[in-house]
């Protein structure tokens, strides 16, 4: 008797740990405190909502998707830690960092172990270094500076320009291709001011702006500092038209800059205030399970882990050294996976190709003016 329910004990012992060992693992690495909290806070809120739909109708290929979430605390040095320390687990996918500088330290690694990495990073050389592991949820700097700088010239007529970017990777490489596109559409650049991550004082920078009298600003900074220039171009007085990217006019912006957002203006790859029904359904659900407005992080995470699903499905297995292959060129449709929310090509950089909009903030909210078609 004592055999046979010894006997039972260790069937059912190894029955729930094959079970355990089919979850797909995936491993996160964000901005979850320091200045790059509400970038974090975000991308893991929609990665969490992702899993927990897949998970509910069956998983992946029959099997559950678990995730571990590290907080790089907005730090490259720290996010290089976590990134090694995930990668010793061995895990299916790598998803993150937000930040640019932290995914330019830590993709080296994630390749050299080949695991592909799924990221939130927008500055242009991520994908132009030839890692093939690499893969953005968002468009790169390359893809969306060149429609803001044609916005600011054929659509404001601006002939002068300020420009103000924060001295990191992400803004030194969106103020390097802005800044070429506006010489060479003809609009001159009448003030190229850097700042600082964190900065909470813009008062000189805008008091240098607002001597230059440009007819247009273009604003390139983290959320949070984003939301305190506006103050600041508001306080000083400064009417010349704003014009930005996703942190220039996102939700938590709006939120901390009040009525010093309204009428600034930008080019967003992803918006939870676009016309499109299953942005909008993703946008209902993602507020109702955490009780606030996302911002495009939490679309981004809540992509990357559709798009770990869509390609595995592609691939008809969990095959971590053949995912990156499967991505490189892939075209998902949202009618045939509409968690991806949006058609969407890959291409072999690792770079995004679909639908983009230009959006103005009216009475604290986003309003999309312009739907911008895929490129191909």
């Amino acid at each position: 008797m004592k055999s046979t329910l010894l006997a039972g004990a260790l069937l059912a012992f190894a029955t729930a740990t094959s079970v355990q060992a089919q979850a797909i693992k995936l491993a996160d690495v964000a901005e979850l405190s320091g200045g790059g909290a509400t970038v974090g806070t975000n991308w893991k809120n929609g990665i969490d909502l992702a899993i927990e739909e897949i998970n509910a109708k069956g998983g992946v290929l029959g099997r559950k998707l678990e995730v571990t979430h590290a907080d790089s605390q907005s730090n490259p040095g720290v996010a290089r830690a976590q990134v090694q320390k995930a990668l010793d687990a061995e895990p299916y996918v790598l998803l993150g960092p937000g930040y640019s500088g932290s995914v330019k330290v830590t993709a080296p690694l994630a390749a050299e172990a080949g695991i592909a990495q799924i990221m939130g990073g927008e500055a242009a050389e991520l994908t132009q270094a030839g890692n093939k592991f690499l893969f953005r949820t968002s468009f790169g700097q390359q893809s969306s500076m060149p429609k803001v700088a044609k916005y600011i010239h054929d659509e404001m007529k601006a002939k002068t320009v300020a420009v103000v970017w924060v001295n990191n990777d992400f803004g030194r490489g969106g103020r390097d291709v802005v800044v070429k596109e506006l010489d060479r559409l003809g609009s001159k650049v009448v003030a190229d001011l850097s700042t600082e991550a964190g900065q909470a004082d813009f008062a000189a920078d805008v008091g240098k702006i607002k001597s230059a009298n440009p007819d247009a600003v273009f604003v390139y900074l983290n959320e949070e500092e984003s939301a305190r220039i506006l103050k600041e171009l508001k306080r000083q007085g400064v009417t010349a038209p704003l014009m930005g990217e996703t942190t220039l006019i996102g939700q938590k912006v709006i939120e901390l800059a009040g009525d010093a957002a309204n009428g600034a203006r930008g080019h967003v790859g992803l918006t939870t205030d676009a016309p499109v029904d299953l942005i909008k359904a993703f946008r209902e659900k993602f507020s109702k399970k955490y009780n606030y407005v996302p911002d495009h992080n939490g679309l981004k995470g809540y992509l990357a882990v559709y798009m770990v699903k869509a390609t595995t499905e592609k691939m008809g297995k969990v095959d971590s050294k053949a995912f990156a292959d499967t991505l490189h060129g892939l075209t998902i449709k949202a009618a045939d996976e509409p968690g991806i929310l949006m058609d969407v090509t890959f291409s072999d950089t690792g770079d995004i190709d679909r639908q983009s909009f230009l959006v103005e903030v009216v009475e604290g909210k986003q309003v999309v003016k312009q739907v911008l078609p895929k490129v191909k």
